[in-house]
């Protein structure tokens, strides 16, 4: 049972946005057959990583999320007080995640996507549509925290540099183009034809890495392996998606590839999670804490 239903009657908004960012990240978690992903069925491409794990780390992550909710109705609008605000409270968070996961790294980049997202979302209640929140997280995102250390050496940093690509930082100041473009148009898509909401999420997935540069598979198995990633999406998409045999066999293949690869798409995973935070921010607000 969702997190938000079963405390409906106690939620603050704050409370409510740390829930659907929760429930996004286990939802992601949850969700197979993903391509080289941690998933119900293992490990994908990953050594150190299980679902378990993946759990633990995103349940950590509830007070993180709140703060940054609670951060944005102190201050009210963008601003660079805000901006550095959540900045010190996401690497307050990171800090709890690596206690819990013992230093793995599980969502390091979902605290940066679902972070900006859960605090726009808090700053105007009554606009929630996926344009509105993904423009005032580009806008907070625009904004340079001076208090942010300098991390030049991150893996996602290198590869950046290394192929000239944008990153988790770029794709959040262009408004989440992955996610407002590729995964929720898909998303709807794939429902209206009758997908099957399991299959709509999976397609949603391939829909984000059919274009993203993922710093995670280019990092482990550089150009050839995102090319093999991005090729591998559309293919499935084009075969009728995951609710087809077809795409079904597709997606195994794309499975294998990224398996061969020890390649795991962490990017697209963790811009699946703040589609799926969009996807439902407006109805279970309104649901929680009424017209606002």
């Amino acid at each position: 049972m969702s997190a938000v239903n079963a405390r409906q009657p106690q939620l603050s908004l704050s409370e409510c946005l740390a829930d659907l960012a929760v429930d996004a990240l286990i939802d992601e978690a949850d969700l197979s057959p993903k391509p080289g992903l941690v998933d119900k069925r293992g490990s994908g491409a990953h050594t150190d990583l299980h679902l378990g794990l993946m759990h633990a780390s995103a349940l950590s992550l509830w007070p993180c999320f709140k703060a940054m909710a609670d951060a944005a109705l102190e201050h009210g609008a963008v601003s660079l007080a805000l901006r550095e605000a959540i900045g010190q409270i996401g690497r307050a968070g990171e800090a709890e995640m690596l206690r819990v996961t013992d230093g793995v790294n599980t969502h390091r980049g979902a605290i940066w996507a679902l972070g900006l997202l859960t605090a726009a979302a808090a700053l105007d209640a009554r606009s929630l549509g996926a344009g509105d929140v993904t423009l005032r997280a580009a806008r907070l995102a625009l904004l340079n925290d001076r208090r942010a250390p300098v991390n030049g050496d991150s893996h996602g940093a290198r590869v950046c540099r290394l192929y000239g690509v944008r990153g988790a930082r770029e794709e959040a100041q262009l408004g989440f183009p992955a996610v407002t473009q590729q995964a929720l148009p898909q998303l709807q898509r794939s429902r209206e034809s009758g997908a099957g909401e399991q299959n709509a999420r999976l397609d949603a997935l391939l829909a984000i890495m059919t274009t993203l540069t993922d710093t995670c598979v280019l990092y482990r198995a550089g150009l050839a392996g995102l090319s093999s990633m991005q090729s591998g999406a559309r293919a499935v998409l084009k075969a009728g998606g995951c609710a087809s045999l077809e795409g079904r066999r597709r997606l195994r293949e794309l499975d294998y590839d990224m398996l061969r690869l020890r390649a795991s798409p962490g990017g697209a995973a963790d811009l699946l999670a703040a589609s799926l935070f969009l996807d439902r921010l407006q109805p279970a607000l309104h649901a929680q804490i009424g017209s606002v």
